[in-house]
């Protein structure tokens, strides 16, 4: 049997961030304000990018408790708002990336549910829920994406947050 290599999709694993260029992110991903307007051009832009690529996502951003943005593109489900409320619980409870809590578990050759002690009910370690940090302020609150894969939410959100401080 021979294999027609042209007729077969290449497979090209994403590669893993390192937990320096998710702390990078961080660092780098700044407010010098967030207000109610930015919510919503940052809302904006993202469900913009998710239409443009027809991402089948829920996007939310909250700040201080205070839900001030939030999507539902088609192809989104219920389970994802579940997710993004368990992700922006640990963006609140850690003041990180969700993605980078989880990764700093696996850093340490555990799972964040296996060592947290935290409810996996209500806490989700998984990618696409970034914290709003502000200059001078510290986190304020988190943007999150639910409906891709977790390193994609994660790298989407961050896709987002570096066009729009551009812009800002």
């Amino acid at each position: 049997m021979t294999h027609n290599t042209e007729l077969t999709p290449k497979f090209h694993p994403e590669i893993t961030p390192s937990l320096e260029e998710l702390q990078a992110q961080q660092r780098r991903l700044v407010f010098r304000r967030f207000t109610y307007e930015d919510a919503w051009a940052l809302g904006s832009l993202l469900v913009e990018l998710a239409r443009e690529r027809q991402a089948p996502v829920a996007i939310d951003i909250h700040r201080a408790g205070q839900q001030l943005f939030h999507a539902a593109l088609p192809g989104s489900a219920p389970d994802n708002d579940a997710w993004i409320a368990r992700k922006r619980r640990v963006v609140e409870r850690y003041g990180e990336a969700s993605y980078l809590v989880g990764a700093r578990f696996r850093a340490k050759g555990t799972t964040f549910e296996d060592s947290s002690r935290l409810d996996p009910n209500r806490y989700a370690a998984h990618g696409g829920s970034f914290p709003i940090t502000v200059e001078g302020v510290g986190v304020i609150g988190a943007v999150t994406v639910s409906g891709l894969p977790q390193l994609q939410d994660h790298r989407f959100v961050v896709e987002a947050l570096e066009e729009f401080l551009r812009e800002d």
